[in-house]
């Protein structure tokens, strides 16, 4: 029995273990649009979904053929050769200390073609982002250094500041003073505007993966 559209976004939402209603909430659709679709979806709504969970197939949500997650063309490896540097410390803890004193050694290179444009690896620490990024998973970070002028709102980024370090999707404030840090579990934790003027370092969390 074929499914529709409207089948196939409820089994994606089963599948990150949240409700339909978080699912639309997450993709920034009116309460009830999940259940409204009567045949297909617009390019408008297709691309919010694949921007909240990046590794589904957008045929499979359009059509219903294939797999639901895309595969994975190539694997990650562990050397000391090529690839990105993966220090063994939490950003939410001990990221400045790798930043800061040149001469710290990475724990070994991650050599991830999907992500090796990425500045480091480094772990991720509590549940503010779930369900896409975990507590105990290694995220990949590149440094925006132009922040000040220009961010794509709506990414997850990992923000420094004197006080803070915290991996958070990134929105307009009430004013253009301010950032709205947005997490994806919005059941247990809330959105909260920063200043900028506070913010020290701002880096594009390009991905996530369990610890290899």
């Amino acid at each position: 029995m074929e499914s529709s559209v409207k089948q196939r976004l409820k089994i994606l939402a089963d599948r990150y273990k949240i409700s339909v209603r978080q699912l639309e909430s997450k993709c920034g659709f009116s309460n009830g649009y999940i259940n409204s679709i009567s045949k297909s979806i617009g390019g408008d709504k297709l691309e919010a979904i694949i921007r909240e969970f990046p590794n589904t197939d957008r045929n499979w949500i359009l059509t219903g053929e294939g797999n639901m997650i895309k595969p994975v063309d190539d694997a990650p490896e562990a050397n000391y050769k090529i690839g990105v540097p993966y220090y063994n410390v939490d950003f939410i803890g001990g990221f400045d200390l790798i930043t800061n004193d040149q001469t710290i050694n990475p724990d070994y290179l991650i050599n991830f073609k999907k992500y090796n444009e990425a500045d480091y690896w480094c772990n991720i620490a509590g549940h503010s982002m779930e369900p896409e990024i975990t507590n105990g998973d290694i995220i990949a970070i590149k440094e925006i250094r132009d922040w000040q002028t220009f961010l794509t709102f709506g990414d997850t980024y990992a923000i420094v500041t004197n006080e803070l370090r915290t991996v958070k999707k990134i929105r307009k404030g009430t004013d253009d003073a301010h950032f709205l840090l947005v997490p994806n579990n919005t059941v247990n934790f809330d959105p909260q505007e920063i200043p900028k003027a506070i913010i020290l370092r701002i880096f594009k969390v390009l991905g996530c993966m369990k610890k290899l």
